[in-house]
């Protein structure tokens, strides 16, 4: 069943390549949806698939960016389907 995840990450992410990165993972998994910088130095993701294909990205994030993230946090939603691919927000 698709979902749709919002998940906030906050730590030294920003200016690490994390945008980027997670738009790679993404594209990988076939995930459609965003990710940006917030002003307040978190970095905000919305991203729809498969529910275990957002689990597997959630951890693929988390290992990778171990050393840089303080926190998440992530909300479950269902998918709207509004996205033709993975981009990154200005």
């Amino acid at each position: 069943m698709k979902k749709q995840i919002r998940a906030y990450f906050s730590g030294r992410v920003q200016g690490v390549g994390f945008r980027f990165t997670v738009r790679e993972m993404s594209d990988n998994f076939g995930i459609i949806g965003w990710v940006k910088n917030l002003k307040d130095g978190r970095v905000e993701i919305v991203a729809e698939a498969e529910e275990g294909l957002l689990h597997q990205l959630l951890i693929k994030i988390n290992e990778y960016f171990s050393n840089y993230i303080t926190g998440s946090e992530v909300t479950w939603h269902k998918a709207i389907q509004e996205f033709d691919g993975f981009t990154i927000r200005f």
